[in-house]
């Protein structure tokens, strides 16, 4: 059976020229589903969506209501820097929350070839998106390896829309202020 979602994508941007980056990636999981248009309808923040000198709150809120709306599954593709990106937690968190506009979307992260310990199919806690590892440990959210089958994509995908509304997410990680920089993430 096929299951139509709204799925909205986090990555981490990454250097642009680096043909490994996270819009590398992105635009690759985008192709994977063009021939496949009734599976899944794709949504992400682009550099220079957002105006960056805007307050905080107020960024969160455009990408809450204007590129999470109407969404159902959120899509973290990890790469070795994701976790330390403030627009990544952001997006996570607001993917968990649920407002007037917008229902709770369920959330899955796939691991990149890029990222460190992909090859043996290992990841350290601590250099995945916090908000993220949160909701793995309650089992709100499912972490998968790079994929380039539609069909495997689509069932982790309609079994995270499943799962909003089965489990209560964590959220009380609290938000980045800025970009991290440091090795891995701490409590």
């Amino acid at each position: 059976m096929s299951y139509k979602h709204r799925v909205f994508i986090s990555f981490h941007h990454g250097e642009e020229k680096n043909p490994y980056s996270g819009v590398h990636y992105k635009n690759e999981f985008i192709k994977i589903f063009q021939d496949y248009s009734e599976v899944i309808i794709s949504r992400s923040v682009m550099e220079g969506d957002i105006d960056t000198s805007l307050k905080t709150e107020t960024i969160r809120q455009k990408i809450r209501d204007e590129y999470l709306r109407n969404t159902t599954v959120t899509v973290v593709l990890i790469g070795p820097e994701t976790w330390k990106r403030k627009h990544v937690d952001w997006e996570i968190s607001s993917s968990l929350r649920h407002t007037e506009y917008n229902k709770r979307s369920g959330v899955i992260g796939i691991l990149l070839p890029t990222y460190p310990g992909y090859a043996g199919n290992k990841y350290n806690p601590y250099t995945i998106p916090p908000r993220l590892y949160d909701n793995l440990k309650n089992q709100f959210a499912k972490l998968y390896l790079w994929d380039t089958k539609p069909s495997s994509i689509q069932k982790w995908v309609h079994e995270a829309y499943l799962r909003r509304d089965q489990i209560k997410p964590d959220n009380s990680y609290p938000n980045f202020v800025n970009n991290k920089s440091a090795e891995r993430w701490s409590y």
